[in-house]
């Protein structure tokens, strides 16, 4: 094979490598060549399109357990995105929208070994590390300093480009947005399938 035939390869070769990672919004999953559990998967449909969040039951089943109980209650269905910082996080699920609110349902802490990179979903809590109740946190930049401190559930494995357009915060203001925007619905992948299916 001769060195322009090489060169050729590699040069296509890396070429599909970067539209991959461009396609996914600048994330390569670990599970990406995967095929999806239904039953553990989630639909975050935004304004700017859909979100899918792959859940990790093996990492911390009380917490999927119970964001896949409230998802089917549809509480997160319009509620905003209340706290969100230009390369750090986007927080959500809190129905108050100040970041007070919540289910009325606590989660003990179940921290693990999940990484907090670029679309890691984690639970937000307040000085007890058992407060977990229904806010959560998508992390937008690799923020090593929250592993462990937060219980990382699930993360983002396709529409992390959508997530980037949410409307940011003030910095000076703990990031509180002005005029926030909403979850259109959030939805678990097996109920949306049989959704969609009875309309067929």
């Amino acid at each position: 094979m001769t060195v322009v035939r090489r060169l050729s390869r590699v040069l296509k070769a890396s070429f599909v490598a970067l539209v991959a990672l461009v396609g996914l919004g600048g994330v390569v999953p670990s599970h990406a060549q995967e095929k999806l559990d239904m039953e553990n998967t989630l639909y975050m449909d935004l304004e700017y399109g859909r979100v899918v969040i792959k859940l990790r039951p093996d990492l911390a089943p009380k917490h999927v357990a119970r964001i896949k109980e409230l998802t089917r209650q549809g509480f997160y269905d319009g509620l905003i995105f209340h706290r969100v910082i230009d390369g750090f996080m986007a927080q959500t699920g809190d129905p108050k929208g100040d970041g007070t609110g919540g289910s009325g349902t606590n989660i003990p802490a179940e921290f693990n070994a999940g990484q907090h990179t670029r679309g890691a979903v984690s639970m937000a809590r307040a000085s007890n590390i058992n407060s977990a109740d229904s806010q959560f946190f998508i992390v937008l930049a690799d923020s090593a300093h929250l592993n462990g401190q937060y219980t990382y559930w699930g993360e983002v494995v396709s529409g992390m480009e959508f997530v980037d357009q949410i409307r940011k915060g003030n910095p000076a203001a703990n990031g509180k947005v002005p005029y926030p925007d909403r979850m259109v619905r959030m939805q678990v992948a097996s109920d949306a399938a049989k959704t969609e299916a009875k309309k067929k």
